[in-house]
């Protein structure tokens, strides 16, 4: 199980009152596996996801990413944590204007201290995996809104992450364009073996999911109630 959420709880202060945005929610994703998370605004589709990349510690619960519990890591031990495990898609791309679709992805294995032309090679082979081999020196305003889109989930793969986390992707295509995305995503997912977290509000897209939930006002709804799996501690140095 590559992914584990238990029991989780997560609140924020609202004026003189407190907002509780996850309500003591559980969800396992194992690896090379895609669950689909959806729900309307507001039901904490955001927040699960957050704390799943643990950028935002809960009040309660565990996080467990690849069988390492999050208990009591420091904030670097966290960033080490999600440097090597954890991939991110935001909703809008964020590529850098003035670097090339390959360099995009280089950046991410430089900061990780990689040798520059293993990081070339494994960039080059990502973005033919996505379909953009032959627009791997072109910048972003050469690329369509899909192609773009192709780099930001290319990019998100660059360090072999065990949990993929993916948030709207398609938000801003048309229909076809997102329908592609989505089916990339899925074969991606399965070719990469991670566990992948999709936060979509595009119910069409759904059929290509291995499991669906649905979170209402910070509650989440599973076809079969989850099961806590055990953490084991981070290697410290």
């Amino acid at each position: 199980m590559s992914l584990c959420l238990t029991d989780i709880t997560l609140t924020y202060p609202d004026g003189g009152t407190t907002l509780t945005a996850l309500d003591q929610v559980s969800l396992e994703v194992p690896r090379g596996s895609l669950t689909a998370v959806v729900g309307p605004s507001g039901s904490g589709k955001s927040s699960l996801l957050a704390v799943a990349a643990t950028l935002i510690t809960p009040d309660a619960g565990t996080v467990t990413i690849d069988g390492t519990c999050t208990d009591g890591l420091t904030r670097g031990e966290l960033t080490e944590l999600r440097r090597h495990k954890i991939g991110v898609v935001f909703q809008q791309p964020n590529l850098l204007p003035s670097l090339t679709a390959a360099e995009q992805l280089q950046v991410m294995a430089q900061i990780d201290g990689r040798e520059p032309r293993t990081a070339r090679n494994r960039a080059l082979e990502l973005l033919d995996s996505v379909g953009l081999a032959d627009q791997a020196g072109r910048r972003p305003h050469q690329l369509s809104g899909g192609q773009r889109q192709r780099v930001n989930l290319a990019r998100a793969l660059m360090n072999d992450p065990t949990v993929l986390l993916v948030d709207e992707p398609t938000s801003a295509l048309d229909h076809e364009r997102g329908a592609a995305v989505i089916d990339l995503l899925t074969r991606l997912t399965h070719r990469q073996a991670t566990a992948t977290v999709l936060v979509t509000h595009d119910r069409t897209h759904l059929t290509a999911a291995d499991q669906t939930v649905e979170v209402h006002d910070g509650r989440l709804h599973l076809p079969a109630p989850a099961r806590a799996s055990g953490c084991l501690p981070w290697p410290r140095p």
